[in-house]
């Protein structure tokens, strides 16, 4: 697809990145030289300098022979209008970074007005990220499929586990669980099982279940499940609202800390139940006074990185057990994070990404097949999609067993009509299922790429 990418901050670095890997016609623009010129010159793509709310900038910058154009700046008001101009000239399909809490309220309206195919509000989505991995605090990674009726959760093995040196065929019948371990991380090294694949204590291991199953399958593997009570959000922020309003409708204490007096000031008028305090995040005075030790979850919100990850560092000193979730943003600092003991990381560049590049697949996709959902789990190195089964797949009614799956993929369950299925060998996919697909292959589209012909 020939796609424009207006914006050239760490988003639209970011996106670009995941669409030249999908082998997409790239163009990036931004009123910046320097902006443009930091993104063309790390990845294989077209760089225009212009403004991307004229239309003679987005003319000449190719929009009448683009297929999308996807609006990354920083501003909500830009976004939105560069989508309208690229609608109504390139006539193309449209996508809008729209981060205002008062223009998410309208959404559904400015979608239809503005002839949006999609929008995306980055901080929204991370805050629903963050309430998953407080609703399950011993998991790694949360992601949901089938609209909440399936999860597929991350987790380490812990020492003295009931999982240490079992075979993955044996699990049911020891554990007593209707788990599907799809993804194992072995001494740094991914991979997708079978049957026969031997557990370690230290695995990081990806499994489907349901929201309801987690509990039971966490006490029965050795994984104490605490419940989450009282959360502490370092960062007054936007995301840091988003996430508060949600855990008190979940009936979670909250305590938000922030410096900045203005800002504390409006939060405790949006978000009365919530303790505000204003103050420095990262003394170590303020978190005593506000005891931190005592929180059961603390999230590192904060706009920089650097104190988002020094308040991590120390919150793992202290050695108490609190689950800690911590943003970062920039580029520099993706691989530096994950050797760090900081907790659960959050990106908003890579979330904007992965619901961008899910849509664009979609759009790829003109034989009916679909996907409905995507994520990238175990540090990227895996994809878990959920794909709709549509007419031209081939094999309906074929068991699974008689199906050559390709290497490195497996199905981990099927929705059928609202019923969810865990998939054996005398299992059959057909037209209108939905299949939760994980592969270490990259650009699967459609549920016909994952059988050899």
């Amino acid at each position: 697809m020939n796609i424009i990418v207006a914006g050239c901050g760490k988003v639209g670095q970011t996106l670009a990145e995941r669409l030249v890997a999908g082998n997409h016609e790239v163009t990036v623009m931004d009123i910046s030289y320097d902006a443009v010129s930091a993104v063309t010159s790390t990845v294989d793509v077209m760089g225009y300098q212009g403004d991307c709310t004229s239309i003679v900038s987005q003319k000449e910058a190719g929009i009448k022979d683009a297929d999308l154009l996807i609006a990354v700046t920083g501003d909500d008001e830009k976004n939105m209008l560069a989508c309208l101009i690229a609608k109504k000239t390139g006539r193309c399909h449209t996508i809008a970074r729209i981060r205002s809490p008062q223009y998410t309220e309208e959404i559904g309206y400015l979608k239809d007005e503005l002839g949006l195919s999609m929008s995306i509000n980055p901080e929204y989505v991370a805050a629903e990220e963050i309430v998953r991995l407080i609703q399950i605090p011993s998991a790694l990674e949360v992601d949901t499929f089938a609209k909440g009726r399936i999860t597929l959760i991350g987790i380490e093995i812990p020492e003295g586990s009931v999982l240490d040196n079992l075979a993955i065929k044996d699990m049911n019948n020891k554990v007593g669980t209707n788990a599907l371990i799809c993804v194992t991380e072995h001494a740094g090294e991914v991979s997708i099982p079978n049957g026969d694949t031997v557990l370690h204590s230290k695995d990081k291991i990806s499994v489907t279940l349901s929201m309801g199953e987690v509990s039971n399958l966490l006490n029965k593997i050795g994984i104490k499940a605490k419940k989450i009570k009282n959360v502490m959000i370092a960062g007054g922020g936007t995301i840091g609202y988003y996430l508060a309003k949600r855990l008190l409708e979940l009936r979670i204490n909250v305590k938000i800390i922030d410096k900045n007096p203005v800002r504390c000031e409006e939060l405790s008028e949006l978000l009365p139940k919530a303790m505000i305090i204003c103050g420095d995040a990262t003394e170590k005075r303020v978190l005593l006074q506000e005891s931190v030790e005592q929180m059961d979850a603390v999230c590192c919100l904060m706009h920089q990185d650097e104190a988002n990850i020094l308040l991590s560092l120390y919150l793992d000193n202290l050695q108490s057990g609190i689950k800690v979730i911590t943003k970062v943003h920039r580029n520099s600092y993706d691989d530096l994070v994950t050797e760090l003991p900081v907790g659960n990381i959050i990106s908003t560049k890579s979330i904007t990404a992965d619901y961008i590049a899910r849509y664009v697949r979609s759009m790829q996709n003109s034989m009916g097949s679909e996907v409905e959902a995507l994520y990238r789990i175990m540090d990227g190195r895996v994809e878990a999609l959920e794909l709709s089964v549509g007419e031209d797949y081939g094999y309906a009614g074929v068991e699974l067993k008689d199906l050559h799956i390709i290497d490195n993929a497996l199905i981990c369950r099927i929705n059928r009509n609202g019923k969810i299925i865990r998939p054996g060998g005398r299992d059959t996919l057909e037209v209108g299922d939905r299949a939760v697909v994980v592969t270490t292959a990259k650009g699967i589209n459609s549920i016909r790429e994952i059988v050899k012909g």
